[in-house]
């Protein structure tokens, strides 16, 4: 391969990398925890960076509580994002292996 073609793939490979980021922009995942009267919801954008969490009233009273649901739904998120993020990349053309 000549330096040519390494440097269009370069190329190729830093405009795919910042469509995808104009993409997750506007992206955005929640993630759950508890159930029934018990629920935490946390939303986040498509950086990472939480945008709302929603606490269940009846959780206000049980501290312990609230934060392991905090984290748990936290913790939901994240996986869904990274899920997100994965498969947008995988939709652009780009691989893991691109990245380094």
């Amino acid at each position: 391969m000549d330096i040519q073609q390494i440097m269009k793939k370069a190329q190729d490979l830093q405009n795919k990398m910042q469509k995808a980021q104009q993409e997750l922009e506007h992206i955005e995942v929640t993630g759950t925890a508890g159930g029934g009267n018990y629920s935490v919801k946390i939303t986040l954008n498509g950086k990472g960076i939480a945008k709302k969490c929603e606490v269940d009233q009846t959780l206000m009273d049980d501290k312990s509580m609230l934060e392991d649901l905090i984290v748990a739904a936290f913790n939901n998120a994240k996986n869904k994002l990274d899920e997100t993020v994965s498969n947008k990349m995988q939709s652009l053309g780009i691989s893991p292996d691109m990245l380094g």
